[in-house]
């Protein structure tokens, strides 16, 4: 008796098309400028020193790098602070954002997925990628979401071989 085995990549007959999120990771080293550093007793900024340390600080040294303005301290800061870190930092930055490091990431991905052009998933059965190599933050996914459930036939979240279902277009 002759054993024939055929093995079927069902996966690949499925028609599913997966978007990995990782993809839209936007290159560049991130860096977190805290300014709690800059607060008296963890708690006040006083202008004239924050001025004096702003005029003196070496702001080169965020060439090409994706900074992420905060402060970490419970304490008041205000916005003119912020602003003037910003003013400093742009000149040398690839990009500035307000916030700590997942927020810098969320709004790295987000401002990706505002770029993209959708319409090549119309009526398409999709997969989210869940895993890999970059850490997506969820509100990348999100974002994706709300893009693809009007256009997409199905939208689903993980691997092709194992996903959750998200949405399912009735026709």
């Amino acid at each position: 008796m002759e054993i024939q085995e055929n093995f079927v990549n069902k996966v690949a007959q499925s028609g599913l098309v997966t978007l990995d999120p990782a993809d839209f990771y936007p290159a560049g080293e991130r860096v977190i400028y805290d300014i709690a550093e800059n607060l008296y007793m963890g708690l006040i900024l006083r202008e004239k020193d924050f001025r004096e340390f702003v005029k003196g600080h070496d702001w080169a040294q965020y060439q090409d790098k994706i900074v992420g303005i905060t402060c970490s301290a419970d304490a008041i800061v205000p916005a003119w602070a912020f602003m003037l870190l910003a003013n400093r930092i742009a000149p040398y930055a690839k990009e500035v954002v307000f916030g700590d490091a997942d927020t810098v990431e969320s709004k790295l991905f987000e401002r990706q997925i505002e770029k993209m052009d959708f319409e090549q998933y119309r009526d398409q059965r999709l997969v989210l990628k869940g895993c890999g190599d970059v850490p997506v933050p969820t509100a990348a996914y999100v974002a994706l979401t709300a893009k693809l459930t009007p256009l997409a036939k199905s939208l689903m979240f993980g691997e092709p071989c194992s996903t959750v279902p998200i949405y399912k277009r009735k026709d």
